[in-house]
């Protein structure tokens, strides 16, 4: 049954010309076959259908060249205005006001703020406007077969993207994405697809492109399994003295510390917080050869659960905190 799907799927799609899928290299080729053979037998799919799916694939250098020069290295004080600009801020409080029964319902029963839910498809893809221009599984054979550093991954999620196409009876061939095969207003991975996305009005579908009800659904999911604490502050500003604090400074995201050894160590936050709680010291770049000092917790963590960066994290943050105090300014 689960072959006759995957058939049905490819069904009446036009093979693309030789010269299209000629782009594989050859070793890439040789690797594709290898793979359509092991997930066929791994989930039952017919391995020929796979073959010819993945033969209708194309390299997309551009694809190489954007994954190799990702946002995140850059600096803070040139990461954060990607974000943090008015029209952006602005389309938050617009996005807030057109969905806000909807924001509101999911709020209460996941305990995700409403603010955290726009600023993630608001980074993500500008409240729906930028949702990714390449194919899925363009992009993933591309960085799964042409690119070693991250080659494993990529190929995962090609095998997710294969399981995710059956279930929800996608045209694999069909889906755009990022550069990383991310997909729809949220971009969720085909992993996180799989595992987060829920039906958010009960329809019996999972869209992530179009149905605002799935969409802010499946991000508070996200957030509300990666253990986003309802009521607690995501980062706090702070100061730093002497040199001890240096130490605490490494570039795991985990919370590597608590509240009473930073402040041993010369951290000051502002506000009060417990001495037990774990939390982590993030240095930022606020300028050339100067820096901001943040306190982040629990609920930054999980935001780096989503992108697994500080830069990442700490843009939805203050995104939410600005479209939340313009949203009340205008109430």
């Amino acid at each position: 049954m689960r072959s006759i799907v995957l058939m049905s799927l490819l069904a009446g799609v036009t093979l693309i010309s030789s010269a299209c899928a000629s782009t594989q290299t050859q070793a890439a080729s040789s690797e594709l076959r290898a793979f359509a053979k092991e997930v066929s037998v791994r989930h039952g799919l017919n391995e020929a259908d796979v073959r010819k799916l993945l033969d209708q694939s194309e390299f997309q250098q551009s694809i190489i060249d954007a994954i190799t020069r990702p946002a995140e290295k850059l600096p803070w004080y040139k990461y954060r205005p990607i974000f943090l600009k008015p029209e952006r801020i602005a389309g938050g409080v617009q996005f807030w006001r057109d969905n806000a029964e909807l924001l509101e319902r999911i709020s209460a029963q996941t305990g995700v703020p409403a603010e955290i839910m726009v600023a993630i498809v608001g980074v993500e893809t500008f409240y729906g406007r930028y949702k990714g221009q390449y194919r899925v599984i363009d992009a993933l054979t591309t960085l799964g077969f042409h690119y070693p550093p991250r080659a494993a991954f990529f190929r995962g999620e090609l095998e997710q993207f294969l399981l995710l196409s059956r279930e929800e009876g996608l045209d694999p061939l069909k889906p755009t994405g990022s550069y990383a095969g991310a997909m729809g207003m949220p971009q969720f991975i085909a992993s996180s697809y799989r595992n987060y996305a829920v039906d958010g009005d009960g329809d019996g579908k999972r869209d992530l492109w179009d149905n605002k009800a799935d969409i802010l659904a499946s991000v508070a999911n996200y957030f509300q399994r990666h253990g986003w604490q309802p009521g607690e502050a995501v980062a706090r500003p702070a100061k730093v003295s002497g040199d001890k604090w240096q130490a605490l400074v490494s570039n795991d995201l985990a919370l590597n510390s608590r509240v009473d050894e930073l402040a041993a160590a010369g951290v000051v936050v502002e506000g009060s917080l417990p001495a037990d709680r774990k939390a982590k010291l993030v240095v930022l770049d606020s300028a050339e050869n100067a820096s901001e000092y943040w306190v982040a917790l629990n609920n930054f963590y999980v935001i780096t659960r989503y992108n697994r960066s500080p830069l990442y994290a700490m843009a939805v943050y203050q995104l939410a905190e600005a479209i939340r105090a313009q949203r009340q300014s205008e109430t």
